[in-house]
């Protein structure tokens, strides 16, 4: 028989909601604004991307597949938004869009400054570790708790709560590339003159590239993988539709709605992908290792 030590019960939920409750009542006038510029510009993507006919709208993403990476890439396109308009889901498909590229959007430009600061500091880069560790390991879920609390159901919290989950890759990518370049390049520069600021623009950043982009893949990957998460807040989209088929056991919508997710994670994902492959850096390594 295993004796037990007593402990006390350490009543750390308590005080991150009484954190909460203290930060919604302070700063609700800052939420409230932010509220009200997140669900702006949303509808306004919503606006571009689902204001014009299905047609035009997905012709229009199947061409910029075909200049970014050719022929296939644009047929696979076409066939598969083809099928998303077929099962009727392009409207809810455009919304979960839309909610992708602002939180990726938002979600780089925290992360790549970060990451820069992180590259350039050890001391930054130790203390953002464990906190990025904590991001990235902590169940999504979670992170939709408090932001329902502060901005309500509906699109906001899908946003901030996707912005939070999908920013940990943008930030270790961008730091990891910074640090891989050669430090005799960097040395050099430094020879040459140069301040920090240019040395970064023109020299780290440049052949940092490639791996900064695929970081930019990687959180547009997790942030839709946040959609249905986001839908259990009233972000609606692809999302809803999955919630609605699973609260429903409705097997065909939920069914439909995760083909077009699977259909819209592969376009992104082959369309970041290509245009990582153009960089200038990435066509030069490409051609001395062939």
């Amino acid at each position: 028989m295993s004796a037990t030590i007593p402990l006390p019960r350490l009543p750390l939920g308590d005080a991150v909601e009484s954190a909460v409750d203290w930060v919604t009542v302070t700063f609700r006038a800052v939420f409230r604004t932010l509220r009200d510029l997140g669900e702006g510009t949303y509808d306004v993507l919503v606006a571009v991307l689902a204001g014009p006919p299905a047609w035009a709208t997905a012709l229009a993403l199947v061409v910029v597949a075909l200049l970014v990476r050719g022929w296939r890439l644009a047929a696979g396109a076409g066939l598969g938004f083809a099928l998303v308009i077929a099962v009727g889901q392009w409207d809810n498909a455009m919304d979960s869009l839309a909610l992708v590229l602002l939180a990726s959007v938002l979600a780089l430009a925290l992360a790549v400054p970060l990451g820069i600061w992180a590259a350039r500091s050890d001391r930054v880069s130790g203390l953002l570790r464990p906190v990025l560790d904590l991001m990235q390991t902590m169940p999504a879920l979670v992170y939709l708790i408090p932001m329902v609390f502060i901005f309500r159901v509906g699109i906001v919290p899908g946003i901030v709560g996707t912005v939070i989950f999908a920013m940990v890759p943008g930030v270790r990518f961008t730091e990891l590339g910074i640090r891989q370049v050669d430090r005799e390049v960097v040395e050099a520069g430094h020879a040459f003159g140069a301040t920090e600021g240019r040395i970064l623009r023109d020299i780290q950043l440049p052949l940092a590239l490639p791996t900064i982009m695929a970081g930019v893949n990687q959180v547009i990957m997790l942030a839709l993988s946040m959609v249905v998460m986001a839908g259990l807040v009233g972000a609606g989209g692809l999302g809803g539709e999955v919630v609605s088929a699973l609260t429903r056991v409705n097997i065909s919508l939920g069914v439909e709605a995760g083909l077009s997710v699977v259909i819209l994670a592969m376009f992104l994902d082959r369309v970041t992908s290509a245009l990582a492959a153009r960089a200038p850096v990435s066509r030069a390594l490409a051609a001395s290792a062939a």
